[in-house]
């Protein structure tokens, strides 16, 4: 997957794409691989960096949602628990089985759980991940060491999938380019051409590196752009009634010892009445979520103060180490693309994760909602549409059974690139050829050649790319990050042909962005 291969096919060439999807996050990244994998010509603009704002910042977890259960949206977790196992099937280099206890007060609680978990793992039939099933309280407090033992009279196991969404999204862009999708980062779509009629038939885009504009025509135009969907919109017709309800979700990073065992609490009943998850992911705990309305979208939303304090103070409430502000390693902040509810008054957390399409007069097809879990059905319930407005005969789904990119079974998790999946071989291969072989972090064990592999086939173009989404590190220790940018942007700046001035410009862009990171 190589930059200057993709812009290559656009130069001098008047092609007219089948789809033109605008927004590189996980709906328009599940859109371009349905849509390939049928034998359309697809092409992906994303104004920054691929899944840069929401997508990368997510829970990490594929799953049904067991919240949605006990709002008696049974559709939507069926949809997604048949999802999870697929996904679990295709890329099992990323997606991986993990156990959760659910620590339980009383009998009610106990039988509550249990009957609703059993629900959930048959929803999911043949794809299940594991049987739901209480443990006694002494089998709890062994599993889960850290637990405040005073707290609970027993737990419930259950199962659900977890994944790193960005290494998702990029094993996913690379299977559509093998399947002769063009893709491209840092394109930002400036005006949508119609003809005659009022109707779509092209879009306008810069290249953000060279500055260079370009024209290019579409039959069917696509606005993936999640939060930023409205600001589509309105380019399309101004004065388009709002679709988003963006809401604030804030994870914190803590060291594995605040959760030592290999099994995730969820605690079901927080003072905002969501779900607290706490999960280990790449050696450390993902402690979260909060569910924040917010007025104004942004690339890089910061957490509040109140959402820090609200997930240190409810994970205190169950852990007998309980977290301070210095022990958090990362902060990350994402928005929710919520569909914009019609009545007034309806809480964030109320608001349906479903996916919806709505159809413009233009025949813009926008998607608003949705998760990851369930972003390869997204991708397929768009292209059919597509398919019945334009009458194109009908081709049924290809990615059902697709194995994504780096496609690997039984990955050793202990292994700090075992993520790579089949790639892993090249990464190490290019690393003894080259004297690639030192590591940038000796706590994070990432080794120089992974910058190379990531300029070269993953078209990491910044500092930023590599350090947050190529690799994880921003995540999983932003001060340790900062430490490693300096290596980085001196081995981008020699693959990438770049001067001094951008060497210290990326060192700074990275460091300004991480201090959100930082408590």
């Amino acid at each position: 997957m190589k930059r200057s291969e993709m812009i290559a096919k656009l130069e001098g060439k008047s092609n007219v794409y089948d789809f033109i999807v605008i927004g590189g996050g996980a709906t328009g990244i599940g859109i371009a691989l349905e849509a390939s994998a049928r034998g359309y010509s697809v092409i992906l603009l994303e104004k920054s960096d691929f899944t840069k704002s929401t997508s990368s910042k997510s829970t990490k977890l594929v799953h049904g949602g067991v919240r949605y259960l006990a709002q008696g949206d049974v559709g939507l977790v069926r949809e997604a628990v048949v999802e999870r196992g697929l996904l679990a099937q295709n890329a099992p280099h990323l997606v991986k089985d993990q156990s959760f206890i659910i620590p339980t007060h009383g009998l009610f609680d106990e039988i509550q759980y249990t009957i609703g978990l059993t629900l959930y793992d048959l929803l999911a039939g043949k794809l299940s991940l594991g049987r739901s099933k209480r443990i006694s309280k002494s089998k709890t407090l062994k599993r889960l060491p850290t637990i405040k033992a005073g707290k609970i009279s027993a737990g419930v196991e259950y199962h659900d999938g977890q994944f790193d969404d960005t290494r998702l999204a990029i094993n996913t862009l690379q299977s559509s380019v093998k399947k002769g999708a063009v893709v491209l980062n840092y394109c930002n779509v400036t005006g949508l051409i119609k003809n005659a009629a009022g109707k779509l038939e092209g879009v306008n885009f810069t290249d953000e590196e060279s500055g260079k504009q370009y024209e290019i025509k579409g039959k069917q135009i696509v606005n993936a752009t999640g939060v930023f969907a409205d600001d589509v919109l309105q380019m399309d017709a101004p004065g388009s009634r709002k679709t988003i309800a963006p809401s604030q979700g804030v994870h914190l990073m803590l060291d594995k010892s605040f959760l030592s065992g290999t099994d995730a609490i969820m605690i079901p009943k927080t003072d905002d009445g969501r779900v607290l998850f706490l999960v280990p992911w790449h050696n450390k705990v993902v402690v979260g979520t909060t569910d924040t309305p917010i007025k104004k979208e942004s690339l890089e939303p910061i957490a509040l103060e109140e959402e820090i304090e609200f997930i240190l103070a409810t994970a205190s409430r169950y852990l007998s180490k309980a977290p301070k502000r210095s022990d958090v390693l990362s902060v990350f902040a994402g928005l929710r693309p919520l569909a914009a509810p019609s009545g007034d008054g309806k809480k964030t957390k109320e608001i349906s994760r479903s996916h919806k399409i709505f159809t413009s007069d233009s025949g813009l097809l926008t998607m608003v909602g949705g998760k990851w879990t369930t972003y390869r059905k997204m991708g397929e319930d768009l292209v059919d549409k597509a398919e019945k407005l334009h009458n194109w005969a009908h081709i049924s789904t290809q990615t059902k059974h697709l194995k994504i990119h780096g496609y690997k079974e039984n990955v050793d998790l202990t292994n700090p690139l075992y993520f790579y999946g089949s790639d892993e071989e090249e990464i190490l291969k290019l690393a003894s050829q080259n004297k690639l072989e030192k590591e940038l972090s000796s706590t994070l064990k990432v080794i120089e050649s992974q910058v190379v592999w990531a300029v070269e086939n993953e078209m990491a173009r910044t500092v930023e790319d590599f350090l947050a989404r190529r690799t994880r590190c921003q995540l999983l220790d932003a001060k340790e990050s900062v430490k490693m940018a300096p290596r980085v942007a001196e081995i981008m700046a020699k693959e990438l042909g770049k001067d001094e001035a951008w060497k210290e410009q990326q060192i700074k862009d990275y460091v300004d962005v991480t201090m959100n990171y930082i408590l």
